[in-house]
């Protein structure tokens, strides 16, 4: 099939009718009539839409925070079902480091749960920190 530069460039005669993207590569949609391009101009095509991440890259461990800073090496998993299981004896303290606030939490049954339910909710939203002051952010 051989085609002139200065004509619009054919199209198969099976296309049914429509928009569709111009043949000649600017960013618009032109109406085919079922057998050859129209001068109808449409809208501008819209961008295509990137890829959303997909969900498993949300469980790929990380090494550092958003500010560069090391993220601890324990389980925010781990750490959300401890509080949430036995958070008022504070075993989810015992478990990253936080002995001397674990032995509290027991005295107080959990600050009288209002201190677990303060530590559960900062534990599933990722701002939890362990003994030395990193975030609890792998799951």
């Amino acid at each position: 099939m051989t085609q002139q530069p200065d004509q619009t460039p054919a199209a198969p005669r099976e296309i049914p009718a429509g928009w569709y993207p111009d043949p000649e590569g600017k960013p618009q949609s032109r109406y085919w009539d079922g057998d050859s391009w129209t001068d109808q101009m449409g809208p501008l095509l819209p961008e295509p839409a990137q890829a959303a991440p997909s969900l498993a890259a949300a469980f790929v461990p990380v090494s550092v925070d958003a500010q560069g800073l090391p993220v601890s090496d324990r389980s925010r998993l781990a750490a959300a079902l401890l509080c949430f299981f036995v958070g008022v004896l504070g075993v989810h303290r015992f478990y990253v480091g936080k002995v001397g606030t674990g032995i509290l939490q027991l005295l107080t049954v959990g600050g009288l749960g209002i201190w677990a339910l303060v530590d559960l909710i900062l534990i599933l939203v990722g701002s939890f920190r362990d003994k030395q002051e990193r975030l609890l952010i792998n799951w």
